[in-house]
């Protein structure tokens, strides 16, 4: 038997071959949009800033972005279980870092993106291109 076929997607995919292979899975969408929404946050955003190049105690992280140190612990909490950040303790301290290149790469790119969008002007026609 024959699968159903969806009347508007199936021509779209009949006439552009590999559209369907390029598109991302169910679960994979769902983790993507869980990391974006970690980096919707302001204060989620200036964490990571300061961690792009090392690593720092959540004292330092409080001072830095003057808010308590329990308000930066819920941040990072929320960082870890998305594994956009990792932690080491020493003694008392825990000190916080980056996962991976790639937490940094992503934020570089959407941080360049911003500063470009900043360089071309508020003026952009943002009209529904409909």
């Amino acid at each position: 038997m024959e699968p159903e076929r969806h009347p508007v997607l199936t021509p779209v995919l009949e006439t552009r071959p590999g559209i369907a292979a390029r598109q991302i899975n169910g679960q994979t969408a769902v983790r993507l949009a869980e990391t974006f929404k970690a980096l919707s946050d302001p204060t989620r955003v200036r964490i990571i800033s300061l961690l792009v190049d090392q690593e720092r105690c959540v004292l330092d992280l409080a001072a830095a972005l003057g808010i308590s140190q329990s308000a930066v612990s819920h941040q990072l909490r929320i960082l870890r279980g998305l594994r956009l950040v990792r932690w080491r303790r020493e003694g008392r301290q825990v000190f916080y870092t980056l996962d991976d290149e790639h937490v940094a790469a992503l934020y570089q790119c959407a941080l360049d993106h911003v500063l470009h969008m900043n360089v071309r002007g508020n003026d952009i026609d943002r009209q529904d291109p409909t």
